[in-house]
């Protein structure tokens, strides 16, 4: 190998990588910039044009990371879900169902607080949560994502327990109780006046400890 490259070796990959990073930093602007867009003037009289300006990079650069203005409302929420059902998915094999579900969550936060604060600050996180829940439009949206990830979770649990769920209820009973929960320690949470993860999580926590023994316990087929 000569001089120039082994140079040309050695430096490819810092490229590569300043390009990822530049690329991160980008959608990362792109997120914070828009939310701050919805939540202080409102979702539905923001436009895409905007929230590339405030970035200063053209429409085409932001449909180059975004498909929309939904996707980009959901950024924050959609880097949540996956950590949480990627803890799900790497519980103990023999762990029972609601446990599964509690831990997941609960051992997630920690990497759900860091994805959305790489994203936007949490206070911003949560104001945005108030957007969606007063947008009629939004609100459309998250109902629809929550449905399907809760289907999502509930074919995790049943593939965990080796069951049919289309034939035995209990997968999709329990994670529509565990829904309501996480719906109950979020409102509770924008209603409040501590907006930090570390809040939401103990939130979540205390209100899974009042679901009763009979789906805590380790299931039989």
């Amino acid at each position: 190998m000569t001089t120039d490259e082994a140079v040309a070796d050695a430096t490819t990959p810092p490229r590569a990588g300043l390009r990822e990073r530049k690329k991160q930093r980008t959608r990362s602007a792109l997120v914070r910039a828009a939310l701050e867009l919805f939540t202080r003037q409102g979702y539905e009289r923001t436009t895409v044009d905007e929230i590339a300006e405030a970035v200063e990079v053209s429409q085409r650069t932001f449909f180059r990371y975004f498909a929309n203005k939904e996707e980009v409302a959901f950024a924050t929420q959609e880097s949540a879900e996956c950590h949480f059902f990627t803890a799900l998915c790497g519980r103990p094999a023999g762990e029972a169902p609601l446990a599964a579900l509690r831990g997941a969550v609960l051992d997630a936060w920690g990497n759900i607080g860091e994805a959305i604060e790489q994203l936007v600050p949490p206070e911003l996180h949560m104001r945005m949560y108030r957007v969606i829940e007063s947008t009629p439009s939004l609100l459309a949206v998250h109902l629809r994502r929550t449905a399907e990830m809760e289907e999502r979770l509930a074919r995790e649990i049943a593939r965990r327990e080796g069951l049919d769920v289309d034939a035995d209820p209990r997968p999709r009973l329990l994670v529509a109780m565990f829904g309501g929960v996480i719906r109950v320690a979020g409102k509770l949470w924008t209603e409040g006046e501590e907006d930090s993860v570390v809040t939401l999580r103990d939130l979540t926590a205390f209100h899974l400890d009042y679901v009763g023994p009979t789906l805590a316990e380790k299931w039989d087929k």
